[in-house]
């Protein structure tokens, strides 16, 4: 899971009941019990969800396949009813809900709607969007749908350099989305969502970091979280890996080559609380499978409470006890080691 401030911590915590602590409770010790006996242990439901609202994007950026077009899979909406049969399920264990995956959320006609939904079941709810859509009337209707938390990804402070990662993007829409969130948290008197500029650190706009918290500060969002970027082609080194080396996720060797810098371990925590899904109900390992290429079941086929313990799902838990850098989606990861990372 992501990581809270004082306030939204509180707000998280507000969501717990005794069945949903019990779940994770659960959860939690059979990862344990799993890393002590190299065994795929798994006891009780997801904690938290993913759920992809859209793979469609405004937007080009140079390393995320929805910029790029380079999905093979199909492109599509999630829709209201398969989403609202598949919450009805799960919300009594599950605590936290992501609607996001690839994709600009706010491209999907029904995505406040379903945002919605979950909250009146007492879900935490979280997306990330690139503030192209946040007109006046989204921004009051997101403060309304009860949203908990809301990531604007904002990748520099001038046009010129914000567009050299978010190609195609306009960044004075972003900065006048986030004001008009603003606005109506304090119109409504609301203390949600907690917003947040997100600003992931690439070469290009490395040395704008501290403009970004300047302007964060100027417009009122709640905070700013910098983000290092995963680039699919860095053996050979890529313009976009930063300079700054607490902003990279890699190292370069002696030899002038690059390598991811943490040490990968065989476990992974979100293969055991968090499951993605994508807008046509396919389940996958987690949110580096962007392509949808190891499918662990079909929520048009079967539940998600029957599939998260199949064969494939305590499969796919195996390989990553026997040998996680042998698995193609974990190559690049730099998340998933740790509880709560």
């Amino acid at each position: 899971m992501p990581e809270f401030n004082l306030n939204d911590s509180l707000n998280l915590l507000s969501k717990f009941t005794l069945r949903r602590a019990w779940n994770a409770g659960k959860v939690l010790s059979s990862y344990f019990v799993s890393k002590w006996t190299g065994k795929p242990i798994q006891w009780g439901y997801p904690i938290s969800v993913s759920f992809e609202p859209t793979t469609s994007c405004n937007l080009r950026c140079p390393e995320c396949p929805s910029g790029l077009r380079a999905f093979t899979r199909p492109t599509g909406m999630l829709q209201q009813d398969f989403f609202r049969k598949t919450i009805d399920e799960i919300y009594k264990e599950l605590l936290y809900l992501i609607f996001y995956f690839q994709g600009e959320p706010y491209l999907n006609p029904g995505f406040l709607e379903m945002v919605k939904y979950a909250h009146d079941k007492g879900i935490y709810t979280a997306t990330s969007t690139n503030a192209h859509y946040m007109t006046d009337e989204n921004a009051r209707k997101t403060v309304e749908s009860g949203l908990d938390r809301l990531i604007i990804s904002i990748d520099g402070t001038t046009q010129d350099v914000y567009t050299q990662y978010r190609v195609g993007g306009n960044l004075d829409k972003v900065i006048q989305g986030a004001k008009n969130i603003v606005k109506w948290k304090k119109e409504l008197k609301s203390k949600t969502p907690f917003v947040f500029f997100q600003f992931l650190v690439v070469k290009p706009n490395e040395h704008q970091i501290e403009d970004i918290k300047l302007l964060a500060k100027e417009i009122g969002v709640d905070e700013v979280r910098f983000k290092t970027a995963q680039v699919y082609d860095y053996e050979e080194g890529n313009r976009l890996i930063p300079t700054i080396d607490k902003y990279s996720r890699y190292h370069r060797n002696e030899d002038g080559t690059y390598a991811i810098k943490n040490k990968m371990g065989n476990h992974c925590w979100r293969l055991w609380h968090a499951p993605v899904i994508t807008w046509d109900g396919l389940v996958v390992p987690c949110c580096f499978d962007k392509d949808a290429q190891h499918k662990l079941g079909d929520l048009k086929k079967e539940s998600l409470k029957e599939l998260w313990h199949n064969d494939k799902y305590i499969q796919f838990r195996t390989q990553i006890q026997k040998g996680r850098a042998n698995i193609d989606i974990c190559a690049n990861c730099s998340e998933g080691t740790k509880v709560w990372g």
